[in-house]
């Protein structure tokens, strides 16, 4: 029997395009494009002694122009660092709801215990992709979700969501309850040890399945497992308690003593009762999908019976209306953005003409907010509290604020204000009340959510 060799040119023939290599004649003229001029030969003489193409890029004239200050800000203090770890949703979220803690306590600082809920965090991840291998035991191991599966059981990422079904379930502690361990600040080795585990369960569980044993078995099986990744958990991070004391003290130097708590009790006494889906949503500005609608990712959470990632998409000028409000009310925004793009770590500030690659390389490099996203060249990076802007003489915003959790030694002590034009390009989601939102994007809360894969662009 002859063999059929499908080459690159014969799958591009289908659609009626052909490959081509280069040919003499077009390398040629490629080559022929690059002229060494004076200009051309000191750029190549900095460029190749000098590795850092970013800081040669630097937009001089922009610098001493962007200050730190803001005319609305929310009352916050202290600034949070996640070290080596992808929990910057967590120490956003968390971030968001501090302030109002020391205020009613009466203390000039507090923190909760990242590494408490880290635990249950990724523990409830376990059991959540366990529970999709079993459910999806019957499909071929190709088959898109269960490689989706398998390529990434667990990791430390996440949104606003997966904090409140965790914190909601498992509750929180003060930070000095269960203290920070070498894995929960640096979390690469430990996740690893777990994904091993997980891929082990997980291909078990599907052999046991092809083998014909019942559910039963099955989740028996998911038991043991689970079991496992408890200890690597316990061994690393610690247990985390039961109960505890708090013992804490005011800003006029009164030591107070509270009941012993449960980590729900504790939730429950400090976390604001409107603070919940019912009353919060997340906003996008994504501009490859249509606005006012809402959008659902299948299967993005950490607890089997918590709520998904939703999120409604808005015009840049309907988020940044709710924000100013929310700000005005001395009310700090969960909000994630692209912040690797035009950031000025040293100053703290973020322009999108902080840094001109064009000028330095002479080629041309931009493209708008869609075709970055659909290019996979923009996306969500990290989360942050957005806690300030300033605005000109019309009440119109010209630049915001950021408290990050990178520590205080990063950006402007700890903080990063960007201009309102790097928010139209690099601003993703934030997570705000919805009163603060018009009566249009309230109204398109209605509308049943538009199901999306986890896979999505996006996400």
């Amino acid at each position: 029997m002859k063999r059929t060799i499908i080459t690159g040119a014969l799958l591009l023939a289908c659609a009626g395009v052909f490959a081509q290599s280069i040919t003499d004649k077009e390398l040629q003229e490629i080559q022929g494009s690059f002229k060494l001029d004076a200009p051309t030969k000191a750029i190549q003489n900095i460029l190749t002694s000098d590795a850092n193409i970013k800081a040669n890029a630097l937009n001089r004239e922009l610098q001493g122009k962007i200050d730190h200050y803001f005319k609305y800000r929310v009352d916050v203090k202290g600034i949070t660092d996640q070290q080596q770890s992808g929990r910057c949703w967590m120490f956003t979220s968390m971030n968001v709801l501090r302030p109002s803690i020391m205020k009613k306590y009466n203390i000039s600082s507090f923190d909760f215990s990242h590494n408490y809920l880290y635990f249950w965090d990724i523990f409830e991840k376990s059991n959540l992709f366990l529970e999709n291998i079993i459910a999806t035991a019957g499909q071929p191991m190709e088959d898109r979700a269960v490689t989706e599966f398998f390529k990434n059981p667990v990791n430390d990422g996440g949104v606003w969501n997966l904090y409140y079904n965790a914190a909601k379930k498992y509750g929180v502690v003060p930070q000095e309850v269960m203290p920070e361990t070498a894995h929960s600040n640096n979390t690469s080795q430990l996740l690893s040890v777990v994904n091993e585990k997980l891929r082990m369960g997980g291909y078990t569980l599907r052999e046991m399945a092809a083998a014909g044993e019942k559910e039963k078995a099955l989740r028996a099986e998911k038991t043991n497992i689970l079991k496992d990744v408890y200890r690597i958990l316990a061994l690393c991070l610690g247990e985390p308690p039961h109960q505890f004391t708090w013992r804490y003290k005011t800003t006029d130097g009164q030591i107070c003593e509270l009941k012993d708590y449960t980590p729900k009790q504790f939730y429950d006494e400090i976390t604001p009762a409107d603070f919940n889906p019912e009353n919060y949503i997340m906003v996008m500005n994504d501009p490859t999908r249509e606005y006012y609608k809402t959008y659902e990712i299948a299967n993005y959470r950490n607890t089997i019976e918590g709520i998904n990632w939703i999120y409604l998409n808005l015009p840049n000028e309907d988020i940044k209306a709710a924000a100013l409000a929310s700000i005005k009310n001395n009310e700090a925004l969960y909000a994630s953005c692209d912040v690797g793009k035009q950031m000025n770590s040293k100053e703290g500030i973020l322009d999108p003409s902080m840094y001109d690659y064009e000028s330095l390389l002479g080629v041309k490099l931009q493209m708008d907010k869609k075709a970055r996203i659909l290019t996979r060249q923009s996306g969500s990076s990290h989360a942050m509290t957005l806690v300030g802007c300033d605005t000109d003489e019309n009440d119109k915003p010209v630049k915001w604020e950021f408290e990050n959790s990178w520590g205080p030694a990063a950006g402007h002590n700890g903080y990063l204000t960007f201009t309102d034009k790097w928010f139209d390009e690099y601003m993703f989601r934030l997570v705000v009340k919805k009163q603060y939102l018009n009566e249009k994007a309230l109204e398109a809360l209605k509308g049943k959510p538009v199901q999306l894969p986890a896979w999505d662009y996006m996400f």
